[in-house]
Formats: structure tokens, sequence, C-alpha cells
């Protein structure tokens, strides 16, 4: 699935952003935005949800000039929303996937790793998250014992209801292997 650059209007709001930048700045994207860029989800979507900024400094610059309500919202209809608080696999940065590698001078868009990217979802697990990880398990596709093993040890450990979302877990695993 991977491209040379994404399609309108996320490759000019990209570049947008590319130029507005002296130094590398990194986006660890994950949901929607991740799996149809990396993964061909044909559901639009109009954020590109991140995890995590570097440099941290960028932070704030990067939501002024494209966050929700930015200039290059109006523009383009689409915009970078920092997430903050997700829980996802401890050593998701040592898996992180550098989308279009050579699309843009300082802008490095780094996607999520398939099993990471489903995991990140188990918290919330709304219908849309589930639709997402079946989605991947085709797709991909997931290797379920992967799942497993990195859910309990780089994921669970850092849940606040573990036992809440081993049930989620279980229920996820019966629905993969179903389908």
């Amino acid at each position: 699935m991977p491209h040379d650059q994404p399609p309108e209007p996320w490759h000019s709001f990209f570049l947008a952003i590319d130029t507005a930048f002296d130094h590398p700045v990194a986006l660890h994207c994950i949901g929607g935005f991740a799996i149809a860029m990396q993964y061909g989800l044909p559901r639009p979507t109009v954020d590109v949800d991140c995890l995590t900024v570097t440099p941290v400094e960028a932070t704030a610059r990067l939501q002024s000039l494209a966050g929700e309500g930015s200039a290059l919202h109006g523009r383009y209809g689409v915009y970078v929303q920092h997430v903050g608080i997700v829980t996802v696999p401890e050593n998701y940065a040592d898996r992180l996937k550098l989308m279009f590698p050579t699309a843009y001078r300082t802008l490095l868009l780094m996607g999520l790793e398939a099993h990471d990217l489903a995991l990140s979802k188990l918290e919330r697990n709304s219908a849309r998250d589930r639709e997402d990880v079946r989605y991947l398990a085709r797709a991909v596709p997931l290797d379920l014992a992967v799942l497993e093993s990195r859910y309990h040890s780089e994921l669970r450990p850092y849940l606040a209801s573990p036992e809440r979302h081993d049930l989620t877990l279980r229920l996820w695993l019966e629905m993969l292997r179903g389908s």
C-alpha cells in the first residue's frame, strides 16, 4: 500500500507544514489516518491523530499552524490533532514505519506498526475501533499470537483496569478468529 506521497488534500497540507519548519519534526501517527495511509483503510478521515510530536517543542507551533481551526485547516479541510492520552505498547517507537520517506524535507510522518495500531484502540473499544481492527486483521493480516503477546508484555502493565481490558482482548480475539 505504500505510495510516494499521500493523496490530496493531505499532500498539499503536509507540504505547507513541511515548509514552515527548518528542522526535522516527527509525528507519531495513529488512528484512521495511519491505517488508511499504511494499509489502505477506505474510511475517510479529516484529522491526523498524533501520539507524539518530536521535538516536543514543536507541538505548540504545529497545533497553531495545522490544528483544528487553524488557517491550514480552513484551507485544506484537514488538521493535526495531538491526542495525548492513548495507551500504546511500551516499545511501539522501535517499530514505527516512516510513511512517504521522500515526500517532505523536514516533516517525518511515522506510523505505528499494525499490531500496535490495533492495540492503541483497545481502551476506547468503540464500534469504529473494532471495525478498524477487523480491517487490519484482514488487510495485513494481523498475527493474533503477536497481538496477544504484545498486549500482555507491553500494554497490560500500563492499563488502569487490566481485567476489563483482558476481557476486551479475549472478545477481540474471538471476533478475529471468527472473521
